[in-house]
């Protein structure tokens, strides 16, 4: 077969048997926490305004539709930056809403009015209060004090004209007795949107299903079918990313996630890895050729080293120094087909998303990765040389950097008969 194949009848996807439907409901929407909850990680810079207005473009960019930008109540300068936020959204028109996070106190509540007014653009408040037994036994909580501080709390910002969501911290452990009536206070007063949270990462997917299920019922019974269902995740167990998706499924119509996954401890949901899934999915028509610039940015400027091996924006991600694996992508390759060589081993198409696949040279590489290193770097090439490279790369324990093997090259060009060709 030459040319380009018939790709339908290339890959068998077993993800799409007995599909049940659509994974995500039509009015779903992505929640970005990377200036609030990836900015508490305890290893992270929190950068300058410069930065994080560039990390709010791209933000816009990739289709992000709310993005929390902090704790303004936190401190001056938090004040300041999302005060600055949320002129930058006004004055270049951006589609990207905003909210700020706080406790359920007046005083963590009071700075997002006046940001609000002095912006000029409407800033969602995400209330939240701790609900499960462990913290109410910790702060000596009972049911009607919670209840009483969310009320308030909701009711300054209603009277302001700024849409709610109350969060329940906690929620993944907390007692339904007590989930449903904070639950229907919290829409007594106003609220347009409830924020389920795994804030230690405790929930698995059944967990998940549980508390959305459940959820889904409270606002039956209490005929609020226009409030709004979030899901924010952490990674202490690992399954943030995999709760996401299964909250979207279950009901929820919005979900939260960062960064790389940057957050408290181990992190959150990883906002390029649930885009990245969704389109793959086919659930996504979003123009996500940014994604990779998003995530660069924020590590850049969060200080943030990425994992070598992390999907999609790793080093390796897409990477190999395999002969089996280097000689199926050239000879993809060679039959003029980029569908073909950016699948035949890897379920991420590179192209897609602003990669390309790359063949190494290492201890487990057969004369296809030299040929095509040499290949590529339009270096004349023959089987003495390619011969004398592999030699070279079996006797290290590591792959050859690009000096390592040039200073082959060199050693060998005055051996090379004058008529050397290219290999092809």
């Amino acid at each position: 077969m030459t040319g380009n194949a018939p790709h339908d009848d290339l890959i068998y996807d077993w993800n799409e048997v007995e599909r049940r439907g659509p994974l995500i409901p039509k009015n779903v929407t992505f929640f970005d926490e990377t200036l609030r909850d990836g900015l508490q990680n305890p290893s992270v810079k929190d950068p300058g305004i410069g930065k994080k207005l560039e990390i709010l473009h791209l933000m816009e960019d990739i289709g992000i539709h709310e993005a929390d930008l902090g704790l303004p109540g936190s401190s001056p300068r938090a004040f300041e930056d999302v005060l600055r936020l949320c002129k930058e959204v006004v004055d270049c028109k951006m589609k990207i809403k905003v909210a700020c996070a706080g406790r359920t106190v007046v005083g963590d509540i009071t700075p997002m009015i006046e940001i609000s007014q002095r912006a000029g653009i409407p800033v969602e408040v995400y209330a939240f209060i701790g609900s499960s037994p462990i913290r109410q036994y910790v702060e000596s909580w009972d049911l009607e004090l919670i209840r009483k501080r969310s009320v308030e709390a909701i009711d300054v910002a209603v009277k302001a004209g700024l849409p709610v969501a109350f969060v329940t911290e906690d929620t993944t452990r907390s007692r339904p007795d007590v989930l449903s009536p904070l639950f229907r206070s919290a829409i007594e007063h106003g609220a347009k949107r409830l924020c389920l949270s795994d804030t230690v990462g405790h929930a698995t997917p059944d967990g998940v299903r549980n508390l959305v299920n459940f959820t889904r019922g409270v606002l039956a019974g209490a005929g609020a079918t226009d409030v709004g269902i979030d899901w924010h995740g952490h990674n202490d167990r690992g399954f943030a990313l995999e709760n996401a998706i299964w909250a979207l499924e279950f009901g929820a119509d919005r979900v939260h996630a960062t960064a790389l996954g940057i957050g408290e401890r181990v992190g959150n949901a990883q906002m390029e890895l649930l885009l990245l899934n969704m389109k793959l999915l086919g659930q996504l028509d979003h123009d996500l050729t940014k994604l990779l610039q998003y995530v660069q940015t924020v590590a850049d400027a969060l200080e943030w080293d990425v994992p070598i091996n992390y999907p999609l924006v790793g080093r390796d991600a897409f990477r190999t120094a395999t002969g089996v694996h280097a000689a199926a992508i050239i000879k993809a390759l060679s039959k003029n087909d980029e569908y073909l060589a950016d699948r035949i081993y890897s379920g991420v198409p590179a192209g897609m998303f602003g990669r390309e696949q790359e063949i190494v040279i290492g201890f487990m590489s057969g004369a296809s990765n030299v040929s095509y290193w040499l290949k590529q770097r339009n270096i004349p090439s023959s089987d003495a040389l390619v011969k004398e490279i592999l030699t070279e790369a079996k006797q290290l324990d590591h792959i050859m950097t690009e000096e390592e093997v040039r200073k082959v090259v060199a050693r060998f060009e005055p051996a090379q008969p004058s008529s050397s060709t290219t290999a092809g």
